[in-house]
């Protein structure tokens, strides 16, 4: 039964950034997304983390070495999501991933634009590649908790839905959401 899974949830982190992959500037964004997960959630987990120069290629095959060999259960990208020529993660992503779930970029960009007016040139993305999920985060590491608060309530009961490890919240920190059986 969907949702029923004991095993630890494979999450995948990835970084996307020219610069952090050819070790130009240390990554930032990756940690923050690693410290809010161990900060939110209360089942065990297992997190890979790989960093990845921009572009479509790049991010396209580690999204689906990420679900295809390791597993993941579900991916959470930082960077490649504005308008600049190299910001392919949206595309990238929906080629790896095709089922497309819209309220999630919608939902992020809502409570972003609350922080900064530039958040309207943000092309996050959520999607599913067989039982798991990928979301898009934006590069900036403040940007990542104001997104994640917002979308991750929804999160573990979508990952039941399609038959992904079961996660849970620390309810006192962040209260996911599951229907009442």
């Amino acid at each position: 039964m969907a949702g029923e899974d004991k095993r630890a949830a494979i999450i995948g982190v990835v970084t996307i950034s020219d610069r952090a992959s050819a070790g130009i500037y240390e990554d930032l964004s990756g940690p923050a997304i690693a410290a809010y997960l161990t900060k939110i959630l209360t089942s065990p987990f297992e997190l890979v983390r790989r960093t990845v120069p921009d572009g479509f290629e790049s991010v396209r095959d580690e999204l689906i070495h990420l679900v295809d060999a390791a597993g993941c259960d579900l991916i959470l990208t930082t960077g490649g999501t504005g308008p600049s020529p190299r910001d392919l993660t949206p595309e990238a992503t929906e080629a790896a991933a095709p089922r497309v779930l819209p309220g999630f970029g919608e939902l992020m960009r809502q409570e972003s634009l609350k922080q900064v007016p530039t958040a309207i040139l943000s092309r996050q993305i959520a999607a599913l590649r067989g039982a798991c999920l990928v979301i898009n985060l934006p590069g900036k590491p403040a940007s990542i908790a104001t997104c994640l608060d917002a979308v991750f309530p929804a999160v573990p009961y979508c990952l039941d839905l399609i038959g992904a490890a079961r996660l849970e919240t620390d309810a006192a920190v962040l209260k996911s959401f599951r229907p009442k059986q």
